[in-house]
């Protein structure tokens, strides 16, 4: 399911794992606007080098790969029972988005966009998309305005800084953009 999920996203069709419209969107937006957007959640904070370290078991954004993806097979499959295959690699160093949709208690949507840089560094090998995100402050400081905007535990990871072209959506949308850089 992740490879191909995986296959389909590079393609621009976004297959988000865990059957979320709101980020399946996230990644189609992302894509669209050329950023790619590969699905993903919080993995670890890494202080003593200032990254948050993000991405998922999948689907990942082939296109956005900083390096050939490996194929891992898994025995614990994201911490569930079973056992499968999954796609590992990082998002190409250098400018990235996260971005996210939330609804609001009152129904209405807004984008949330934070923009960082994939930075090198090492990665957990466990067979998902790993990527070492500098948002230029501290990464619990980075992670706690984040999660304060009401986001889900996933969104798109997209290379690029693709704020301006967000608001600009978002203005055509007329739904708000919360930026999260603290």
């Amino acid at each position: 399911m992740i490879l191909g999920a995986s296959l389909l996203t590079a393609r621009g069709v976004p297959a988000a794992g865990e059957y979320e419209l709101r980020t399946s969107l996230a990644m189609l937006v992302a894509d669209r606007l050329g950023a790619g957007g590969s699905f993903t959640e919080l993995q670890a904070l890494d202080f003593h080098r200032g990254h948050v370290e993000m991405g998922h078991d999948g689907p990942a954004h082939l296109a956005i790969s900083s390096r050939r993806p490996l194929l891992r097979g898994l025995g614990v499959y994201h911490g569930k029972r079973g056992y499968g295959v999954s796609v590992e690699f990082d998002v190409r160093h250098g400018p990235v988005t996260a971005f996210g949709i939330v609804q609001r208690r009152d129904g209405r949507f807004a984008f949330v966009a934070s923009e960082g840089e994939t930075v090198d560094g090492p990665l957990l090998r466990i067979g998902n998309t790993t990527s070492r995100v500098d948002f230029g402050c501290d990464p619990g400081e980075w992670t706690d305005a984040w999660s304060a905007t009401g986001i889900s535990h996933h969104w798109a990871l997209g290379t690029g800084h693709i704020a301006a072209d967000l608001a600009a959506l978002a203005d055509l949308l007329e739904i708000d953009l919360v930026q999260v850089n603290p």
